[in-house]
């Protein structure tokens, strides 16, 4: 909202509160199926069909579920590669070869064990999965907080396509933002792909 600290911060605090509190209150089949309809939404884009590489990322919590996503991406023969989280909070990038190649990592993440490829591994991609918690109809993503999409996000070349996987309930008119934050160019959610 404003560049200054205040404003901005305060009200990102509050949002990112009560989204992750209804997360937490979302039915287990409810999850399952938000999962499934992402997937196929996803599937169905022509930006993920034409899209020889892949970045996306492994689901945890009330996020909406990765798994099916990744092992069908990588089914259709895309080349995946998912974030690792680095001392800094800046993300490095590994190949998903399937469920074998993961491994606990912390903060409750799992991450890919091959092979890393670099923080610039992103920027390689054809197609850019994101997590979030919500996003505006100006395709400004409200995170968790870290920055860590943010800094991934500034490598990606203008014109790529990257997408952020929520609810629908998590599209909203406008989410509080500061000057770092980077916007997406679609959002994934069950009812389908919203592009920005």
């Amino acid at each position: 909202m404003d560049g200054q600290t205040g404003h901005g911060a305060i009200s990102k605090l509050a949002v990112r509160d009560q989204l992750l509190t209804a997360r937490r209150r979302r039915p287990l089949a409810e999850v399952g199926a938000a999962a499934r309809a992402i997937a196929d939404a996803l599937l169905d884009a022509p930006e993920v069909r034409r899209a020889a590489s892949v970045a996306c990322y492994v689901s945890v919590g009330g996020e909406p579920g990765t798994t099916e996503l990744l092992d069908r991406l990588v089914a259709a023969g895309k080349r995946v590669v998912l974030p690792v989280l680095l001392p800094d909070n800046d993300l490095d990038w590994a190949p998903y070869t399937g469920p074998g190649s993961l491994a606990p990592a912390r903060r409750g993440l799992l991450e890919p064990v091959t092979t890393p490829l670099g923080v610039e591994a992103v920027a390689t991609c054809d197609a850019v999965l994101v997590p979030g918690l919500a996003v505006g109809a100006d395709g400004l993503r409200l995170g968790r907080g870290g920055g860590s999409y943010d800094r991934a996000l500034g490598r990606v070349p203008v014109g790529t396509f990257t997408c952020v996987l929520l609810y629908d309930d998590e599209r909203l008119p406008v989410v509080p933002a500061e000057p770092h934050d980077r916007p997406v160019s679609a959002a994934a959610t069950p009812s389908g792909i919203t592009r920005f």
